[in-house]
């Protein structure tokens, strides 16, 4: 038994260490004849690494299906015994976690809905305590780093040495192209503070649709994500849950062999010497941003002494709509989309008026 367990970590730990890792499978596992066919359809693909399937589905309102429960583990356990995959589950409280351990599931996730609760953390982490299970953690829905950290911190003070991230994107007021705004800059912040941590993307839950999953599969591989998570079902149409956003096993092969896998590097000193002449030129363009804006903030402070003396306000909000409609005229023309435009000078609007703000109360 312990020589079957070693070897089932071996498994699961070599699909953890190649790149891009696959990760795909119904969003339910619905009946057991749905999870078989799934899995071994997926696997005939021959391009799949790790078998998913949802088997607690915590939902926004009652009344949706919210999952099959642990009768759904045997399962998935029978699954990877036909297809040799190894298999990955999402989990929300302790028992949930010593179920799936129960039956063999090789990896865990804890889901966005967990992440932005600590206290449901704590109850996963303390659960996993004594064993070696690898776990990947999704972003929490809310825009939040601190509490994504946060539960990074508490499964790794569990004793869990592998540890993955998922973004799967951010519940976002105003946004309607995706049913989660991907919000990238978040996401890369994130791995820019744990190099060391896999990061996969789900398009899926991303997207919410399935028209529209290659294109951010194929920017999470531009922007050197570790691998994808994309739901499969043998009828997508017919899903009890998140029936938009699933693939059926084939139409997912078609998509991974239409992505274009991008390289980390390449073996060539004339390539080399190319981009380092770039990024010279972008370190130099950057150098004088920050004297331009260093000089802005010099005279914003002149402005805010001059509003001391007159007893003026601070903000002017006429003036500061001026500012933007002038800089999305000529941000247009250079090709800036208006989104950046609005966070860059949102971010130095910021800057300036706590600089007035020091000359104003000194």
């Amino acid at each position: 038994m312990e020589a079957v367990e070693n070897k089932a970590k071996t498994v699961i730990l070599e699909k953890l260490n190649k790149k891009p890792i696959i990760i795909s499978g119904p969003c339910s596992a619905e009946t057991e004849t749905q999870m078989l066919e799934t899995a071994q359809r997926l696997a005939k693909t021959g391009k799949v690494d790790i078998l998913r399937a949802g088997i607690w589905k915590p939902r926004t309102r009652p009344g949706s299906f919210e999952g099959i429960g642990t009768k759904g583990l045997p399962w998935l356990q029978q699954a990877k015994k036909l297809t040799g995959l190894p298999t990955t589950v999402e989990v929300a409280t302790g028992k949930q976690v010593e179920d799936a351990l129960h039956f063999e599931v090789d990896m865990l996730w804890i889901g966005a809905r967990t992440t932005v609760n600590p206290f449901s953390v704590q109850e996963v982490a303390d659960a996993l305590r004594g064993s070696d299970v690898p776990v990947l953690i999704k972003n929490p829905i809310n825009p939040d780093l601190e509490l994504w950290t946060g539960a990074v911190e508490r499964v790794a003070k569990a004793g869990i040495k592998k540890i993955g991230l998922i973004h799967r994107g951010f519940s976002a007021y105003g946004n309607t192209e995706y049913r989660n705004a991907p919000m990238w800059h978040l996401a890369i912040e994130m791995k820019l503070r744990n190099p060391e941590l896999l990061m996969i993307n789900d398009p899926s839950h991303i997207c919410g649709r399935r028209d529209i999953l290659m294109d951010v599969a194929q920017k999470a591989i531009d922007l050197d994500y570790d691998g994808l998570m994309i739901e499969s079902h043998i009828d997508p149409d017919n899903a009890w849950s998140d029936a938009k956003q699933q693939v059926t096993p084939e139409r997912l092969a078609e998509m991974l062999d239409a992505i274009v896998w991008r390289k980390e590097d390449v073996n060539s000193e004339a390539f080399h010497a190319a981009l380092e002449k770039l990024r010279q030129q972008i370190n130099h363009l950057d150098d004088e941003m920050m004297q331009i804006l260093g000089q802005r903030m010099k005279l914003a402070e002149k402005i805010g002494q001059y509003k001391k003396e007159n007893n003026i306000t601070i903000l002017q909000t006429s003036r500061w709509n001026e500012i933007l409609e002038r800089a999305f005229v000529k941000g247009e023309k250079i090709g800036l989309s208006k989104e950046f435009v609005t966070k860059y000078f949102d971010a130095i609007h910021m800057e300036s008026i706590n600089h007035q703000n020091k000359i104003m109360n000194s």
